[in-house]
């Protein structure tokens, strides 16, 4: 008998679960989606899609999905290519990279469609989920996105970094490069989990020299520079792999898109926040965004 049965009751239903998990077919590799129910009494609320950072499943996210929907926002989060539940784990014969997370955002979109169409729609990353969502926009400037939200997001250039670890950032992003090189792909030694070697290749490229690398024999740098998109961007205090001037620095290649730039301090946390303990303080940043969505110009 169930534990939550009583002699002579029937058994009670199981809850409902708090999402429904969907997968977009990309070429043999699948993307798993956690699509969370509308806010009550809220079916036309606008949509925020989240990406997550590099290694970082999209369960994590689930105190902050919860929080934007007490905000009165719908919620998607995602499982970048190869983490999570997407399919199947990086390995030797992976060859994608940043072309191919950029794409995956766009995959993503088409099959949201029929939930998307006639509601403001906004990209939401983490990281490295951020720079996809970005590459994404520049490399399809009609995509269906209203606004783009950088959280703990940043360009890993060497030279962005504080004085004192400079030379560590250079060496040891190289270091994991030719890694990956050696090895076909990144076992995830101590930062970011299993990727391909092409995720690597083009990450690194970033952090040598400061640019996006071309991506399918377009100048991604050029277009990231054409992005209209309104952009909030939100670093965050003692973030240990995207301090604050690694977005400063990213945010001065969006030279054509309006940029809200703002910083989330451990003294608006009440708690020690970094790279990844924001998102479970994110009342502040949730707050942030919902503002930003109000806002939002018609597309």
């Amino acid at each position: 008998m169930s534990s939550d049965s009583s002699p002579g009751q029937p058994p009670q239903p199981a809850p409902a679960p708090d999402h429904e998990e969907i997968f977009v077919d990309r070429n043999g590799d699948r993307i798993a989606l956690r699509s969370y129910p509308d806010p009550v009494g809220a079916p036309d609320a606008p949509v925020v899609l989240i990406w997550p950072a590099m290694g970082v499943r999209a369960s994590y996210y689930a105190p902050l999905a919860a929080a934007l929907r007490a905000a009165g926002l719908a919620v998607v989060v995602a499982d970048l290519r190869g983490t999570g539940a997407s399919t199947p784990a990086p390995s030797r014969a992976s060859r994608y990279g940043y072309a191919e997370l950029a794409g995956d955002v766009g995959a993503v979109l088409a099959s949201l469609k029929p939930r998307l169409d006639g509601r403001t729609t906004i990209l939401l990353g983490h990281s490295l989920g951020g720079q996809a969502a970005l590459l994404h926009l520049a490399l399809d400037p009609a995509a269906p996105v209203d606004g783009l939200a950088l959280v703990a997001v940043g360009l890993p250039y060497w030279r962005a970094y504080p004085e004192p670890r400079r030379l560590g950032i250079l060496a040891s992003t190289q270091l994991i490069h030719c890694c990956a090189v050696a090895l076909r792909s990144w076992p995830g030694w101590g930062f970011g989990g299993r990727q391909a070697r092409g995720v690597i290749r083009d990450w690194a490229h970033t952090a040598r020299t400061g640019r996006f690398p071309r991506l399918d024999g377009v100048d991604a740098e050029a277009a990231v520079r054409q992005v209209r998109t309104p952009v909030l961007a939100v670093s965050v205090d003692h973030d240990q792999y995207t301090p604050h001037g690694t977005l400063d620095f990213l945010c001065e290649k969006l030279v054509a898109a309006p940029v809200r730039r703002t910083r989330y301090t451990e003294a608006e946390s009440g708690a020690r926040l970094d790279h990844f303990t924001w998102v479970r303080a994110s009342a502040p940043v949730v707050a942030q965004v919902a503002a930003f969505v109000a806002e939002l110009p018609p597309r």
